[in-house]
């Protein structure tokens, strides 16, 4: 058992209160985020006065126009929502300097030996200095920043995340020491992190509710389908994990170097159907160029190319294919892409959504690669190079006949 000293401060709508700062006749209004009225795009963000129509983050834009045609509808502004949340950080900061990023709208703090800098004279535990402090904390970003946030606090981060959610709107949450269990076992499965809609599915198919059902579930078929769920669940509710994670610049890739765990990718939305196979191949070259400069500046190669296609009827397809060595080269990837491209085209439907992927991911060791045997090993550095002077776009990966070449 631990003390509660993990916060998670979770910015209430963030995009909707960053809009409604910047014009405060949107204040009470029901809000959505994401596009403007005409354009394509998915909700980002959605006021509390349309989420009882059902309106949520991550859904079509066109969908969020059916439950909700009252809504004022307002584009992303990329350029502005980061430096509000630079501005939050620095109240955090003002609290511990323990904190990461898990997203632009979203922090992790380490409380942990705090105690006696928040204690007053006649608390009752060291924990009341710590509560007292993340309530003035949520009260110092509203004054300050003008947003409103929740805050959760708990002995590790998964109840940490979950309490700050359980406190919304603008309010503080609090598991206490000894309460684990207690404060997970009510709640539905789909509230603790990692418990997607499809495994929320399985899990409420076969009568597992609650966290609780899980965490319990009786000897028999059930408990051999999702027993391991349920221990882990219980695990991490009872001892940790309490680490704060690394951080995740705002609107930008992660890619810590030197590290090969988990994937990358790169997708894009496009603004009108794409019934063209042309249309869809310059855009998969403009993301195998992305992910292998994300590679090379990660200092990893990938054993696996994995393509993404999207239909305008949300239907979604897959295919990947695993390479004969590892490589961090456009012109590898994405010749590889267009083979995957020939086996998922159809062209029976416009595509919505197209992406590249890499994942099998090894890291170089810092390598600059053999001189001979792969072929121009000192291109990608090159291009690299360019583009850390004169910008990303300086130059490209562009088409001439079947192959490809770099346009400057």
């Amino acid at each position: 058992m631990f003390p509660p000293r993990i916060a998670c401060l979770d910015l209430d709508t963030f995009f909707v209160s960053v809009e409604r700062l910047l014009d405060p006749s949107l204040i009470g209004k029901p809000v959505v985020v994401g596009a403007a009225p005409g354009h394509r795009g998915v909700v980002t963000s959605a006021s509390y006065e349309v989420r009882p129509l059902g309106v949520r983050s991550g859904m079509s834009v066109t969908e969020a126009r059916k439950l909700a045609p009252h809504a004022i509808y307002l584009p992303t502004r990329h350029g502005v929502y980061s430096g509000y949340s630079k501005q939050v950080r620095a109240v955090i900061e003002d609290t511990t300097p323990a904190v990461q990023a898990a997203s632009i709208d979203e922090f992790f703090l380490d409380l942990r030996g705090c105690e006696r800098l928040y204690a007053r004279p006649g608390d009752d535990g060291p924990t009341v200095g710590i509560v007292r402090a993340v309530r003035e904390l949520r009260e110092a970003v509203q004054a300050r920043v003008g947003l409103p946030c929740s805050i959760g606090l708990a002995p590790c981060r998964p109840l940490a995340k979950i309490a700050s959610g359980l406190a919304k709107p603008a309010g503080v949450r609090v598991v206490p020491e000894g309460g684990e269990l207690a404060f997970v076992e009510p709640l539905p499965v789909r509230k603790w992190p990692g418990i997607g809609p499809r495994t929320e599915e399985r899990l409420v198919g076969a009568g597992v509710l609650t966290l609780g059902q899980l965490i319990d579930l009786p000897p028999g078929p059930l408990r051999a389908r999702f027993g391991s769920l349920g221990e882990g669940v219980r695990a991490a509710s009872l001892r940790g994990p309490r680490s704060l994670g690394e951080d995740r610049p705002a609107f930008k890739e992660h890619d810590a170097p030197g590290t090969a765990e988990g994937t990358l990718s790169n997708e894009r939305t496009f603004h009108a159907d794409v019934g063209d196979r042309q249309g869809v191949s310059d855009q998969l070259r403009s993301l195998s160029e992305r992910v292998c400069w994300r590679a090379r500046r990660r200092r990893v190669t990938a054993r696996t190319v994995v393509l993404k296609l999207r239909t305008n009827d949300f239907h979604t397809v897959t295919r990947s294919r695993t390479l004969p060595s590892p490589t961090d080269r456009e012109d590898v990837v994405f010749a590889c892409v267009l083979g995957l491209l020939d086996e998922a085209w159809s062209g029976r439907l416009p595509v919505r959504l197209v992406g590249v992927g890499l994942s099998q991911l090894q890291d170089t060791g810092g390598q600059l690669g053999l001189p001979f045997g792969q072929g121009r090993p000192a291109v990608g550095r090159a291009i690299d190079g360019v583009r850390d002077r004169f910008g990303y776009d300086a130059i490209r990966l562009g088409a001439v006949g079947e192959k490809t070449s770099w346009i400057a």
